[in-house]
């Protein structure tokens, strides 16, 4: 359930930000906006990947001693 969780309170807000630096905030930004552009893209590209192991995480049982 924990990976469920990180995956909607991690995932979620990462791709959130990655969408609002690539296409807001770049396009304001005259001198970096490559840049700009590419730490929002790798901030949501993370966001999806988090987002997706989140879901297709398992428990595992505990070893029995």
């Amino acid at each position: 359930m924990a990976s469920k969780q990180i995956s909607i309170g991690v995932g979620i807000p990462m791709i959130v930000v990655g969408v609002i630096l690539a296409f807001i905030l770049a396009p304001m930004q005259a001198d970096l906006k490559d840049t700009v552009e590419f730490i929002g893209s790798l901030i949501g590209i993370l966001g999806i990947l988090i987002f997706i192991a989140g879901f297709l995480s398992r428990k595992v049982a505990p070893i029995a001693s």
